[in-house]
């Protein structure tokens, strides 16, 4: 029976008198979202959670209220928390799949709904098997279904990663602007080891280790990664996916290792993985014993299992933290989480001022033109510079005059941008709110005021 307004009326009155009863605001969330009252019912599950933040049932209403609502990545975020539960509801992984139909994953998809089936005969559902192909005699789900990579042929293998050149980088931290709380641990956790080595091993700290840059898209990770290896003169190698994946089996974690190796080769050396997720997503997540191996491999090498990594510096980069495998976070591997957030406006007022040095200027407000760009990332600040450079070359060549940039034309390109920051913390706030154990987003909820 479809709730009435009444009944509606009647509960909000009921927690007005006892606002802290979770069974009722549970309830009257659930009834909203029976109505087709979506946004009522976010509201009021929300409400219900800051009574109960780890009641599952009203984590789950809120996953639902989203899914209605569109909102895909909200819904993501807490139905992929509440699936890594040792023992996951059936509606979790039930709506899992349909967000993974939606977008357009069809195969993750068929595994979930499954799953979900398995737990509960019940959460069966006939429309959403019928557009997964999934009919009454179809097979169990096994891990070989769809390995999604080559077995290497007979005879010649094929060849392994090319020897990259190590950059020897110029630029210092001196050259980044802001970012101070970050420059600060980068220095403590790997530029003093180097420069003093005599006083870290009295302590019996040995030289290197891992960091973990997270952060908005464009906020100079790995920039910074660069600077570092400039500011103690080591050796730089980046690592993208494109150089470590490949479709035959073995290959991939072959071309991990002989990676590690050449950056041993070349100690003092700084690592960078930049889009380490990619590499390093969580087991939990997935459905392939290959991408398993690669961890797995990519664990042993940040052990040093075979080799040592004394003087071998490790620096990764992620625009999605949540999706990285727990197993990286443990001491001696990615051992400092750091959140790289977008600059303030003293650092944005240096970026810009280091992106106009060389270039024809005069009298700029740096503080106005920080003023203007709040919530925008380096990257951002490069689309204003680049913007008013390119509108001074076009009046250049129509007059022939060459014209400084002055205050009025950055002024002018920043009103053009729009801070690219703002979708990243949408989804970060969720991630921040709904799973943050142990308190690894902290940061976050602090950076947007919510602790």
């Amino acid at each position: 029976m479809i709730p009435s307004d009444d009944t509606i009326n009647a509960l909000r009155e009921a927690l007005r008198v006892s606002p802290t009863n979770v069974p009722l605001n549970e309830h009257l969330a659930l009834m909203l979202l029976k109505l087709g009252r979506f946004d009522e019912s976010e509201a009021a599950y929300r409400e219900a959670l800051a009574v109960a933040p780890r009641h599952v049932g009203l984590k789950l209403g809120l996953a639902q209220a989203f899914y209605q609502q569109q909102k895909n990545s909200a819904a993501l975020v807490i139905v992929e928390d509440l699936i890594k539960q040792s023992d996951p509801p059936a509606g979790a992984c039930l709506l899992h799949a349909k967000l993974l139909l939606r977008a357009g994953e069809p195969q993750r998809a068929a595994h979930q709904y499954r799953e979900a089936v398995a737990i509960d005969p019940e959460a069966a559902d006939a429309e959403l098997a019928r557009e997964l192909g999934i009919g009454p005699a179809a097979r169990p789900f096994s891990e070989e279904d769809d390995e999604g990579r080559l077995r290497q042929p007979a005879g010649e293998l094929p060849a392994g990663p090319e020897e990259f050149d190590v950059e020897r980088p110029t630029i210092a931290f001196d050259q980044v602007g802001g970012m101070d709380a970050v420059k600060e641990e980068i220095r403590m956790k790997i530029i003093l080891p180097l420069e003093q080595p005599e006083l870290f091993q009295a302590y019996g700290k040995k030289i290197g280790g891992g960091i973990l840059m997270y952060g908005p898209p464009g906020c100079g990770k790995t920039f910074l990664a660069r600077a570092t290896a400039g500011q103690v003169k080591a050796g730089f190698l980046a690592v993208g996916i494109s150089d470590v994946l490949d479709m035959w089996i073995g290959s991939s974690e072959r071309n991990l290792h002989e990676l590690f190796e050449q950056a041993r080769r070349n100690k003092p050396c700084v690592l960078f993985f930049d889009e380490v997720d990619a590499l390093g997503a969580s087991r939990a997540d997935m459905r392939h014993t290959a991408g398993r191996h690669l961890i797995n491999q990519f664990l042993a090498e940040l052990d040093g299992v075979d080799a040592s990594n004394e003087g071998l510096l490790i620096l990764a980069a992620t625009n999605a933290p949540w999706h990285l495998d727990n197993a990286f976070r443990r001491p001696g591997r990615f051992d400092r989480i750091l959140f790289v957030p977008p600059p303030d406006r003293e650092a944005r007022s240096a970026i810009v001022r280091l992106m106009l040095a060389g270039k024809p200027a005069d009298g700029v407000d740096f503080e106005a033109i920080a003023k203007k760009t709040e919530h925008f990332s380096g990257a951002d600040l490069k689309a204003v510079v680049d913007m008013a450079v390119e509108a001074k070359l076009r009046d250049a060549m129509k007059s022939g005059k060459l014209e400084p940039l002055r205050t009025k034309d950055l002024a002018a390109a920043a009103g053009q941008v729009k801070p690219s920051t703002r979708e990243w913390f949408a989804t970060a706030r969720n991630y921040a709110l709904y799973s943050n154990q142990g308190g690894v987003y902290d940061d976050i909820l602090k950076h947007l005021k919510l602790s």
